[in-house]
């Protein structure tokens, strides 16, 4: 019988064939042969911590673009609106561009997911964090959130952690250097966005974060400390803000769930930020009560009500509450999938993470943002960037 982890592992390199993405395509077919998968289905993300990660300080000044070209050519020095698609790429289905964005010393490869249509018509933008030993093309086809993008006119954004911050490719959502604004990676993180928002037509009040797992958690942490630049934060199989400070305590929130609410030394309470969190009840690697949590912060201090349905989408049952302020505007949901465990629900298993059935996690998440813009009176804080 033919290994799955191989299957998925030639599936993706397909899929990276046909976006004209050669070299990636020959970097996971040689992983495949050599037995060395991306993400194994039954890994389920582990315990990917690493135990030390850069911080990047927020006081150097200076941008720089490095755009990648085709296979073959060296990369040069630019802004990203001169990245060029690949003659190959199809744009009727929109284009995805590969580049680099340096800031102060460091350097953070992503991909841009541009939809068709009128490029001088400010969109959306989504950033989107991906989970523990993935990659921005393994994500986008597992969470589909592309295709969704493409129907909506949306922006997506996709930031890649290197093996160099990170052994295990995870984002530094357990340190309390990287729970705070203007620090390691949220700050370059908000960085990269803002850079795209100023090379592309981005609607400014339309700006929103999601992730997956340890993406999820970070996605957590750039909506508090960041409230001034994302309007709406989406979560799914992820963590809680500041529940953790070290490995030793984020493996316990992980297998046991947050606990008592402690916020750090040196870490800001929880804020009111719209929020949208997806979980799977039999999630074995990130505790259902995570994602309860987060819902819960999500709603801190604001006064409504709570309205819960029962549904059945793509072959499994959920329960989706839903918590509105008093003027009746949606201020958050909690999807919990039964039976769906550390994947993306109704994703696409041509990537890892990724459960086909359940509800459309990522229709759910831009419908939800889309009905969010940046409010105008959000408290915004006003430390350093």
């Amino acid at each position: 019988m033919i290994n799955p982890d191989f299957q998925r592992m030639m599936a993706r390199a397909a899929l990276q064939t046909r976006r004209a993405d050669l070299a990636g395509a020959t970097r996971t077919i040689q992983q495949a042969l050599s037995g060395v998968t991306h993400a194994a289905a039954d890994d389920q993300d582990g315990d990917v911590i690493d135990v030390e990660a850069r911080v990047i300080n927020d006081t150097q000044e200076g941008i720089e673009t490095t755009v990648k070209t085709r296979p073959g050519e060296a990369p040069r020095p630019g802004p990203a609106a001169d990245v060029r698609e690949d003659a190959r790429e199809d744009t009727r289905e929109g284009r995805f561009l590969a580049a680099t964005f340096t800031r102060a010393s460091i350097s953070i490869n992503y991909k841009l997911y541009v939809p068709p249509g009128d490029a001088a018509e400010p969109r959306p933008l989504l950033l989107m964090l991906h989970g523990c030993k993935q990659d921005p093309d393994d994500f986008a086809a597992g969470t589909r959130m592309n295709e969704v993008a493409r129907r909506h006119g949306w922006l997506v954004l996709y930031p890649e952690q290197s093996a160099a911050m990170n052994p295990q490719c995870c984002w530094s959502w357990f340190k309390s250097s990287h729970q705070q604004r203007g620090r390691g990676e949220p700050a370059l993180l908000a960085a990269l966005t803002r850079h795209v928002m100023e090379t592309h037509a981005v609607d400014a009040r339309q700006v929103h974060v999601a992730g997956l797992s340890a993406g999820g958690a970070m996605a957590t942490v750039m909506g508090q400390v960041y409230p001034e630049l994302f309007a709406a934060v989406g979560v799914h199989s992820g963590l809680p803000f500041a529940v953790a400070a070290n490995a030793t305590e984020a493996l316990a929130r992980m297998r046991s769930g947050p606990g008592a609410r402690e916020i750090h030394p040196g870490v800001k309470p929880v804020r009111a930020v719209p929020t949208i969190v997806f979980h799977g009840t039999r999630d074995m690697t990130v505790h259902p009560l995570n994602g309860e949590r987060v819902y819960v912060d999500a709603v801190a201090g604001v006064a409504g009500s709570e309205r819960i349905e029962n549904g059945r989408e793509g072959g499994r049952p959920y329960t989706r509450r839903s918590y509105f302020d008093a003027n009746g505007q949606s201020q958050a949901e909690l999807w919990l999938v039964e039976g769906a465990g550390h994947a993306w629900s109704g994703g696409d298993q041509a990537g890892s993470h990724a459960d086909w059935q359940g509800p459309d996690a990522a229709g759910q998440m831009i419908c939800f943002f889309s009905a969010h813009p940046l409010a105008a009176d959000r408290p915004v804080d006003r430390s350093p960037a």
